[in-house]
């Protein structure tokens, strides 16, 4: 039996899961997972490794959904819900899916495919009615998941995850971050991705927690679910964070009291999925009383790094090592010893996936020789916690012999009182191989560039003026929140 699944078995009556106001206890969910195993079945014995896709909304069908895949022999491929028609098929092909689950709200507009794809588009509304039957038993090897990469650097890859590398990263996270089943949480983040799937829903139903859903994130929803004083373990992007204190500043002083008050009961908060701006975690300390937990992760290895749950956080900062997480830097193909030392971040442990779907060349381009996966991100390590100066590919700006993190740069330009957000990018140049341009937002939108260059040069001393400018309204992000610098380009070019 699946751990989470056995694990699930223990707790019986106590609430598993909240959405629409509707309770269900973990054994309604392990019924429900159960009638789905049996539904995808169909008199089969055993679904041996067939990839499975399923568009199905936050909640307790998307739970039931994506732990029948897991008891019937299948491999779970969430789609996200707000994905267009061409990034589905896309998915559908690469991955030979022949069954669809999906809920209502989606189901009609799937059947497009049909004409395209051999599918059955199944609606879980009509799984969970099934009658349970006999489901095998699934050995740990084999793979439970396909989530696909941003696809930043060409089309999106399937990273395919084993049962024993699901257990080892969500394991790992439950006990250094202290989940209990004494825990609630709320889920307000896309369930295509690991932060969502792994670090609040998996962590926290397999440590009896219960788990809150909410389809779409508000401010006044959220914090109203604060106010209830149930919740303990909040977990959000840097964005989501950013819009939580814009509204809590347009509150009342007797609101704001007590929402501050409601926060500091919390046993855990945490920021991930982008840099957190160090002045968006220090205003949430002024609010919250919470030193956000930042921590370092994606989609092909989890969670890897972490500033501790007990402990110095530092702004700014990943942290370190997650325990049985091997961690090192390389430059140029030479081990990175000294502090304050930039290298690439390369991962070596139970966590990191098996293989890119049906890409064995990919798959053998991001690892060494000796077996660690290449993750593209450029650190280092200052006073033992690594700190992240950005991607490879898009963060690190290569300008006249220099490598400068676009980050660093962010950072500052944050600290000015005239500018609200920026987006820092290179763009080509003949003559410096790429030049420095910053995207900024200022409230007024009349800064004097002249004096910005001024004031970085005091604020940032190793700082190469930039040679663009560009103030623009709304920066471009995606479904994440997260600044999308390839757009933030074409704003030059």
């Amino acid at each position: 039996m699946l751990q989470i699944i056995k694990n699930a078995s223990g707790f019986g009556n106590k609430t598993a899961v909240i959405d629409s106001d509707k309770e269900y206890s973990y054994a309604q969910l392990l019924d429900f997972s159960r009638r789905v195993a049996s539904g995808l079945l169909f008199g089969e014995n055993d679904l041996s490794e067939q990839g499975i896709a399923y568009m199905v909304s936050p909640g307790i069908s998307y739970v039931a959904t994506q732990w029948g895949i897991w008891q019937a022999g299948g491999v779970a491929v969430p789609i996200a819900v707000n994905y267009p028609l061409p990034s589905i098929e896309y998915v559908i092909e690469d991955t030979e899916a022949t069954i669809i689950v999906a809920d209502e709200a989606y189901f009609d507009f799937l059947q497009v495919l049909k004409e395209k794809f051999p599918v059955k588009i199944l609606k879980v509304e009509e799984l969970l009615k099934m009658a349970v039957s006999a489901i095998p038993e699934v050995d740990l090897s084999r793979n439970a998941m396909i989530l696909y990469t941003s696809g930043t650097t060409n089309k999106p890859k399937g990273v395919v995850t084993t049962h024993t590398i699901l257990q080892s990263q969500i394991s790992t996270l439950v006990d250094s971050w202290k989940w209990t089943r004494e825990d609630y949480t709320i889920c307000i983040l896309p369930l295509h991705h690991v932060h969502g799937i792994v670090n609040v829903v998996s962590c926290g139903l397999w440590s009896g927690a219960t788990v809150h859903f909410l389809p779409n994130f508000s401010p006044e929803e959220v914090f109203r679910i604060f106010l209830e004083g149930k919740l303990n373990v909040f977990m959000a992007v840097p964005t989501i964070y950013f819009k939580l204190i814009a509204h809590f500043e347009n509150l009342t002083i007797d609101e704001q009291k007590k929402l501050s008050e409601a926060m500091k009961k919390f046993r855990l908060m945490v920021s991930g999925s982008a840099a957190l701006p160090v002045s968006v975690m220090e205003k949430w300390v002024e609010i919250s009383g919470h030193y956000l937990l930042e921590r370092y992760g994606m989609t092909e290895i989890g969670m890897g790094i972490s500033n501790p749950y007990e402990g110095e956080r530092r702004a700014g900062y990943i942290g370190k090592p997650l325990p049985g997480v091997g961690v090192r830097l390389m430059n140029d193909g030479k081990l990175v010893e000294k502090e304050a030392e930039s290298g690439e971040i390369q991962i070596k442990g139970p966590n990191v996936f098996k293989e890119y779907w049906n890409k064995p060349e990919a798959t053998a381009k991001s690892f060494t020789s000796d077996g660690w996966f290449m993750t593209g991100d450029i650190a280092v390590v200052e006073n033992g916690y690594y700190r992240i100066l950005g991607r490879d590919s898009v963060d690190i700006i290569k300008s006249g012999g220099y490598k400068i993190s676009a980050l660093e740069i962010e950072e500052v330009l944050r600290k000015h009182p005239e500018i609200s957000d920026c987006c820092v990018v290179g763009i080509p140049d003949e003559e410096w191989g790429e030049v420095v341009a910053a995207a900024v937002i200022t409230p007024e939108n009349d800064l004097d560039l002249k004096k910005l260059n001024e004031w970085m040069r005091e604020n940032m001393p190793a700082y190469k003026t930039p040679r663009k400018y560009k103030i623009v309204g709304d920066l471009p992000r995606n479904a994440m929140g997260k600044v999308t610098k390839n757009d933030v380009k074409q704003i030059f070019i």
